[in-house]
């Protein structure tokens, strides 16, 4: 069903451009989620999503799944969306005088969100690798096809990420 849509939404029709984004609208959301950690964010994200999915449908030809082209752009809208973010926070501690913490989120497990907030806090790819394997329950494979990169790569890089982890938290099982 998502090649028909597709297809029409490439010939500009717009109810079955608005049909595929509806169909898939949570999964973008929920994958947003995971990457920013917070509802405000992954609905920012989400929504620069929808739009990018509008601008690039056209040259969607198929070469990957379209759920594969949707991580892509929500992984790249995620990292965009991270880097704007980091650059506000920059602005405002130059010209507040007392920059302002963070206040704690009210998640009920703590544990799994300050372990995701570090997963969040890792090197970019690393951060990616680790959240479409665990995060996204993709094999290596198909994280490789969203990355970009080969398997053994996502393998490298979740190694990596894993030390990494277990260092932040003193701990074996991470």
């Amino acid at each position: 069903m998502d090649a028909e849509l597709i297809e029409r939404a490439q010939s500009g029709d717009r109810e079955a451009f608005g049909q595929l984004v509806s169909r898939h609208y949570d999964f973008v959301r929920a994958t947003a989620w995971r990457w920013s950690g917070n509802s405000t964010d992954a609905d920012d994200i989400a929504q620069e999503v929808c739009v990018k999915i509008g601008a690039a449908i056209r040259d969607f030809r198929g070469a990957s799944r379209f759920r594969t082209w949707l991580y892509t752009l929500t992984l790249n809208a995620a990292r965009d969306h991270r880097r704007k973010r980091a650059r506000e926070q920059q602005t405002f501690r130059a010209y507040a005088a007392e920059p302002q913490a963070d206040a704690p989120g009210g998640d009920d497990n703590e544990i799994s969100s300050a372990l995701w907030a570090a997963v969040r806090a890792l090197p970019e790819r690393q951060c990616d690798a680790v959240l479409l394997v665990y995060g996204e329950g993709l094999s290596h494979s198909a994280a490789a096809d969203v990355m970009g990169c080969s398997e053994a790569t996502v393998s490298w890089q979740v190694h990596e990420a894993r030390k990494r982890l277990k260092a932040m938290f003193g701990k074996e099982e991470v």
